[in-house]
């Protein structure tokens, strides 16, 4: 690692980190400063979401108040979306470097696209609920978002929080926290996985931890001055040409 890819991946680190405390995002600018620096598609992948791990972790200790409200549906869905992150992220392990190459554009396209929908795809779904989902459905969706979780990962947060709002969680405040718990159990049991398997760069991923950690704290503390809704343009447009240089 020369000083330019260290200087990128710090850069890129910092970004992202920063992204995720405000709007989200920060695998918009990871992933590929990892793939820039040499790093192959799968460990790349599984590099960035160990990178911006501790930040999923970390977002618990606000919300301790309302995961006590919602411990029993944290229990059961908990085991499914173990289940769900260790079938996701056990694909990505024994996918070939060639074959996930291919995916990255249409990743890349299906994340910013759901990034880009989230605030309208909630609303959506609120506007046109007629009932709460049932049991099994809800349980069958959780499975499906905890793969896509444990193989990719970008865009997760939007897709949680679709399917709290379907089943009945209408406040954002509320649903945000079971959407990190959440997203913290398939983060967690992926990055397990990537470890084990040794698809792990770790001295890129360091780099890009540090950065995203320094980018986390300024994010957070500055979140105030900055408009969420510009940067969320600035993170499509990110998002957008990521994908068409891809392809």
């Amino acid at each position: 690692m020369d000083v330019y890819d260290f200087l990128l991946l710090g850069a890129a680190g910092f970004v992202g980190g920063g992204c995720n405390a405000i709007a989200g995002g920060g695998t918009f600018f990871t992933f590929p400063a990892l793939l820039a620096a040499g790093v192959p598609p799968v460990m790349a992948n599984a590099t960035s979401a160990i990178s911006i791990w501790p930040g999923h972790a970390t977002s618990l200790l606000g919300y301790r108040q309302e995961l006590r409200r919602h411990a029993d549906r944290l229990k059961t869905s908990a085991p499914v979306f173990v289940i769900g992150s260790i079938i996701g992220a056990g694909l990505l392990s024994v996918t070939g470097n060639g074959l996930f190459r291919q995916l990255i554009p249409w990743l890349l396209l299906a994340a910013t696209l759901l990034f880009a929908a989230g605030p309208k795809l909630r609303s959506w779904v609120l506007a046109s609920r007629s009932g709460n989902l049932s049991k099994p459905v809800a349980l069958i969706l959780d499975l499906i978002v905890a793969i896509y979780g444990g193989y990719f990962g970008a865009g997760l947060g939007i897709l949680l929080m679709a399917v709290l709002t379907l089943v009945g969680l209408d406040d954002v405040n509320e649903a945000n926290a079971v959407k990190n718990a959440l997203a913290t159990i398939v983060s967690s049991v992926a990055v397990a996985i990537f470890v084990v398997t040794g698809i792990i760069a770790w001295g890129p991923g360091a780099v890009v931890l540090a950065g995203a950690v320094a980018g986390g704290y300024l994010g957070a503390h500055f979140a105030r001055w900055i408009n969420p809704a510009i940067l969320r343009v600035l993170i499509i447009a990110v998002g957008l040409g990521l994908t068409w240089l891809y392809l």
